[in-house]
């Protein structure tokens, strides 16, 4: 084959021509490739040896020539992909196989006979990178790269490229060696590329220097990638990168740009750079370091800044060794001039550092699966998964469907079980592009029914597990094992606690595990020391460990979870938070956790784990229900019964205990199923349900006192007693067995008990109008309370005793007593209590004449009520706004707020609140001036709180007998 000067293989390069894009590219915008080996070879002086020998011999000469390259191609899997004349382009999967065929070739050719005489030179050239499959064959620059490697031998050389070398230095054939030839420019090409010759026996081992492309000054001042009109998206992240680069000054401009991977980092880097790339007129230079590249090796930061070098203009020749010099010699080049410099897929900060510049002026945006924390001066810029919205014009745009749109449900639940990955959006978006028989409804369906997801979201051979996969191999064995386990975990986050317990370590050691893993973007942060897997890393993870761990591995992993979360809410949590003590399991029955456990010594502390905790502990308990581990569902629902009564939904709690009451009776655990019962109950009457509460409570205090469990008795007859006292028809009923549970906690010397028993017994005596019990009952409560440190107990007394100095007129006290409760369950984040004491309040500021500050607090008060579900207090408050409306003139809307609460109240079976309806309909008959109509309601009202002994019943005979005697009507209750 003829060639002229220093532009050899020109006939490869017409072969090769075919368009490529400008540089790596991430996977999710790339047409999909394929990593391969690419060999090329070609005769020396082919022409020459033509003219000599006559097209006779010259036939002979290429018949023994093609049949020793392809014997070679043969023997070791190769694949001829083209030949031209006495040139062949071949592919082989493994770069050792390769390097084994172009041996045995170069030894067959040097020890052959040919005809004439005639020495025939073979020059080879391997090169190990991607290129993507097309109509008209193999398309990329890894390809041109090949061609340009061989392009600088001489007939008999074998030359290798970094790369390929890198791969098969630990594979070569026996006797074979590399030789380092160097840093050698390619023509046409960014980058220089370090060039290795192979040595073998029979093979010829003295050459002359490389055919090396002169430099030039402008050699490649402008390498970006082209920019992408598919890219979506990152205004915000765009809009302070562009901030930050003008307002950089004098100084080095650094912008580490972050996220897990498929999030679009290079991307994001390539279209902010050609965004700025008019600010920095000394060029604009992409160079990818290659620190998750399947195949290759991170480049070395000394190989690094040779590329560097002569990417700016300095001849190979003048490329000093050794990093310092260089680094010296490229800060140098840049003193004085702007440049943008976009180092992608960085490994580490180390390898970064001595690539930035010296000097001011210039902007490196550096893209990493890593946080690099080390890299001095650096802005970090984070990138999450994209918004919906976003996420959704990516997909209509790639998918390039006629009629999808972004409003299409389909698009949104593709997206969302993508995970708003860019990476996975763009995997699922080119195959309903190449699919068109799919629709997007089909996919999402797949998506969502697929055991795993993951294995839907790849094309030919890329997918999101291979991309995953290259950051979890970056981790040490133990950050691995981590790694999957977390995979294993029910719920959303974690912290290092659970950590250790999956892992089956100690807290230092999850700690620093968990921190590799954020390291590294495979965990975030949403709160401090509380990590979150994506959705899609952790199904990889799940996978994993299906993979590579035993089933017992994984069993025991999750046990030791479970462990701990039971462990730390049954005896910590709970202990702090419950607002009776109770019966506990034998200590056989406790599972104690072998890893740490947090300390949580009050009720603040207790709270707030519980509260950060709660999604994971309904996971948990999800997964012990699923699974059948009945023993676990009693043991862990009792442990979250506190947190369940404070935050609601009650609809949800009701179903976790009545799903508890059904595995304890399963076992035949008489007192889980007893506490279990108690519990129901305790929420049915917060919702309303009086009557159902009832029923459990009893069944439960039956079960107590069938085991002879005492405190279970008393806790049951005191619950008992606040249902009875709600519903209004059995006031010494309910007193009786409250002052049972109070005798009964007082021989027990159980003093919270004690405290909540004195409480509600002072509610009922309240009700019945013995003012003064009721004020000893709650004060003494307040007391113990405060004793006990117990300021939840404290804000319910409180609460009741400024009821009591409402209704005997110390309208101070009252007030002072009820917004000193108000400040703790503020505090506390308790919603109930809160309601509560809003009530109260808005009472007491009416009275007192403070219309304005009462309108507030009980809106305020019914908007919680409706919230959590609480029928009894909505219909209290709704009896309360309609006499504030009344007072303040307005009938009608008080006429409004009593009506729903008659309705309420009889729904509930509430007698009580019944006859306050009932009255405040009256009164806003007697401002209208329907007389007969409110002489009619007001002996409803009378008859209801007589027959059940209400303190009103007084009061509203005095209206009535007043009305009776046309005198004129009270404006209060």
């Amino acid at each position: 084959m003829s060639r002229a000067g220093l532009e050899p293989a020109g006939e490869w390069f017409r072969w090769v021509a075919a368009a490529v894009s400008c540089g790596p590219w991430p996977a999710f915008y790339a047409v999909p490739v394929e990593t391969l080996t690419f060999l090329f070879t070609d005769i020396e002086g082919s022409t020459a040896l033509l003219r000599r020998v006559g097209q006779g011999v010259y036939a002979q000469v290429l018949a023994g020539h093609h049949s020793i390259i392809r014997s070679g191609l043969a023997a070791h899997g190769g694949r001829e992909v083209d030949t031209q004349g006495d040139a062949f382009f071949a592919v082989f999967s493994s770069p050792a196989a390769c390097v084994a065929a172009v041996t045995e070739m170069q030894q067959a050719l040097e020890a052959r006979a040919w005809p004439a005489g005639e020495h025939v030179r073979v020059r080879m050239g391997v090169h190990t990178g991607e290129a993507s499959k097309t109509a008209t064959g193999l398309v990329g620059l890894d390809v041109h790269r090949a061609a340009r490697v061989a392009a600088l031998g001489h007939g008999g050389q074998v030359l290798l490229s970094q790369t390929s070398a890198a791969l098969v230095r630990d594979a070569l054939p026996p006797g074979a060696a590399l030789t380092d030839l160097g840093v050698h420019r390619l023509k046409d090409l960014a980058g220089p590329e370090q060039i290795f010759q192979l040595a073998a026996a029979g093979l010829q081992a003295e050459f002359p220097p490389l055919r090396t492309v002169p430099g030039g000054a402008a050699a490649a001042a402008r390498t970006l990638p082209r920019d992408l009109a598919s890219f979506t998206g990152r205004q915000h992240e765009l809009a302070e990168l562009v901030d930050a680069a003008a307002g950089s000054g004098g100084v080095v401009g650094i912008h580490a740009i972050g996220g897990m991977a498929g999030v679009g980092k290079t991307a994001f880097a390539v279209h902010a750079a050609h965004r700025l790339a008019g600010r920095f007129p000394a060029g604009q230079i992409f160079l990818p370091l290659h620190g998750h590249t399947p195949g290759q090796r991170p480049v070395d930061p000394g190989d690094a800044l040779a590329s560097l070098l002569l990417t700016a203009g300095v001849p190979a020749a003048q490329i000093p060794p050794g990093v310092e010099a260089r680094m010296a010699l490229w800060r140098d080049r840049l003193a004085g001039r702007q440049l943008l410099l976009v180092l992608d897929d960085a490994a580490s900060s180390e390898q970064v550092r001595p690539l930035l510049p010296g000097t001011g002026g210039s902007l490196v945006l550096v893209t990493s699966r890593r946080h690099l924390s080390a890299l001095d001066d650096a802005r970090t810029i984070s990138l999450d998964t994209l918004p919906p919205g976003e996420a959704a014009g990516l997909l209509v745009q790639l998918a390039a469907r006629p009629g999808l749109g972004p409003a299409d449900p389909a698009v949104a639940e593709i997206t969302r079980l993508c995970g708003y990955l860019p990476l996975a959006i763009g995997m699922v978006a080119r195959q309903l592009h190449h699919h068109p028989a799919w629709t997007a409804a089909g996919r999402a369906a797949e998506l969502a029914a697929a055991v795993d997801r993951l294995e839907l979201m790849a094309t030919e051979n890329l997918s999101v597990a291979a991309a995953f996969d290259l950051s979890y191999e970056d981790l040490a064995p133990d950050q691995q094992r981590l790694f999957r386990r977390l995979g294993l975990h029910p719920g959303a986050d974690v912290d290092a606690y659970a950590a250790a317990a999956l892992d089956g370590t100690g807290l230092p050691a999850a700690r620093r595990r968990l921190e590799a893993l954020y390291d590294q973007y495979l965990l975030t942060e949403p709160a401090r020391s509380r990590y979150r897997l994506h959705d899609l890393i952790r199904e990889h993870a799940r996978a994993l460990a299906e993979r590579l761990d035993p089933d017992s591995d994984r069993d025991q992993a999750a046990a030791r979870l479970l462990d701990y979360y039971q462990h730390t809410a049954a005896l910590t949590a709970e202990a702090r938070l419950a607002r009776q003590s109770r019966t506990r399991p034998a200590p056989a029955a406790l599972t104690s956790p072998s890893s740490a456990v947090p300390d949580l010594p009050d009720q603040t502390r207790a709270l707030s784990w519980a509260r950060a905790e709660r999604a994971n502990l309904l996971a948990c308990l999800d997964q012990a229900t699923r699974t059948g581990q009945h023993a676990r569902v009693v043991a862990l629902t009792a442990a979250m019964a506190a947190l369940l009564r404070y935050d609601g939904p009650w609809t949800d709690a009701i179903t976790r205990h009545t799903t508890a009451v059904q595995a304890a009776r399963h076992l035949g655990d008489r007192l889980g199923e007893a506490n279990a019962l108690n519990d129901l109950g305790v929420v049915r009457r917060l919702t309303g349900d009086y009557p159902g509460a009832a029923r459990d409570l009893e069944e439960a205090l039956g079960i107590y006192r069938d085991l002879g469990d005492r405190l279970g008795q008393a806790n049951a007859l005191n619950d008992l007693g606040v249902v009875r006292y709600l519903t209004g028809d059995d006031y010494p009923g309910a007193a009786e067995v409250q002052e049972e549970a109070l005798g009964i906690y007082r021989d027990l010397g159980d003093r919270l008990g004690q405290a909540n028993a004195l409480n509600d017994l002072g509610l009922t005596r309240r009700q019945t109008g013995d003012y003064p019990g009721a004020a000893d009952a709650q004060e003494e409560a307040l007391g113990i309370c405060r004793d006990l440190g117990d300021r939840l107990g404290e804000a319910d007394a409180l609460t009741e005793l400024g009821a009591v100095q409402q209704a005997t007129g110390d309208y101070r006290g009252a007030a002072d007593a009820v917004e000193a409760a108000l400040g703790i369950y503020r505090d506390r984040g308790e919603r109930l209590g809160e309601a509560n004491a809003l009530n109260e309040l808005g009472g007491v500021r009416r009275l007192t004449g403070d219309y304005p500050g009462a309108a507030g607090a009980l809106e305020e008060a019914l908007g919680i009520y409706r919230d959590l579900g609480n029928r009894g207090g909505e219909v209290e408050a709704l009896n309360e706004v309609g006499t504030l409306h009344r007072v303040r003139g307005d009938a009608d809307r008080a006429r409004v707020c009593h009506r729903q609460a008659l309705d309420l109240a009889r729904q509930i079976d509430s007698s009580w609140d019944e006859a306050h309806a009932l009255a405040g309909l009256a009164r806003c008959a007697l401002a209208a001036g329907r007389t007969a109509d409110a002489a009619a309601g007001l002996r409803q009202a009378q008859e209801i709180f007589q027959r059940i002994g209400a303190a009103e019943t007084i009061g509203v005979a005095a209206e009535l007998e007043a009305l009776t005697d046309a005198r004129p009507a009270a404006q209060g209750s």
